[in-house]
């Protein structure tokens, strides 16, 4: 039977998706829940729609679960949308979100369905270098301090990398962004067909968040 990967497009989730394809998993949908409130405790809301494109280039179907993004009843639009899903399984992007994992294997558990987390508890450094040698990842949102505008847009490489450290060493960010420090955009990694490109990008930045949002995707 085939597995269902829960993705923003983001580089958590992509890898995960990456690395349930390498053990050998029939990943056949890509499934975003589209939160309403961009403050949702479960989901992002930067640049979704690129995942649509994403399953295009990657033989997939995308499936979109469309929720208000309040707490805890956005976790019920989420089952609701796997429920109609004939898949065995689901694969999920968490690192070290508590809060998360437990309420996606909650939601699996009832519904019977098997859950991959194969990133869970993974030293983020070596995460993020996995991210550098494998995919075409950027950031497209920072809500920290010390993460400036200047970070949108840039490919997490080995430089990143070190920025990010950089910062780390100053202010007490995660170098992963679990704690909602910065978000990212997926475009490309091994199982796409092509790399995703854009036609448009604008900053939009507030005093404690900045967001590179992109259109155009193709």
């Amino acid at each position: 039977m085939s597995w269902a990967a829960l993705t923003s497009g983001g580089k958590d989730s992509i890898l995960s998706c990456q690395k349930a394809i390498d053990s050998g998993k029939d990943v056949q949908y890509l499934v975003t829940a589209r939160p309403e409130n961009r403050d949702s405790y479960m989901f992002h809301s930067a640049n979704l729609d690129v995942v649509p494109v994403i399953a295009q280039v990657a033989n997939m179907q995308y499936v979109e679960i469309t929720t208000e993004g309040n707490k805890e009843e956005e976790l019920a639009d989420l089952e609701s949308g796997l429920a109609r899903l004939d898949v065995e399984g689901v694969i999920a992007g968490a690192v070290a979100s508590e809060y998360q994992a437990e309420r996606v294997k909650a939601i699996t558990d009832r519904l019977g369905l098997e859950l991959f987390t194969p990133l869970w508890h993974m030293d983020t450094e070596l995460l993020l270098r996995e991210v550098a040698l494998l995919m075409d990842a950027r950031i497209i949102v920072t809500a920290a301090e010390g993460l400036d505008a200047s970070f949108l847009g840039a490919r997490i490489d080995d430089a990143l990398i070190q920025r990010l450290k950089r910062v780390a060493a100053t202010r007490r960010i995660n170098l992963a962004g679990e704690g909602g420090e910065y978000e990212s955009i997926t475009l490309n990694a091994p199982f796409y067909s092509r790399p995703i490109t854009y036609s448009s990008a604008q900053i939009h930045s507030t005093p404690d968040r900045h967001e590179l949002v992109l259109g155009g995707f193709a």
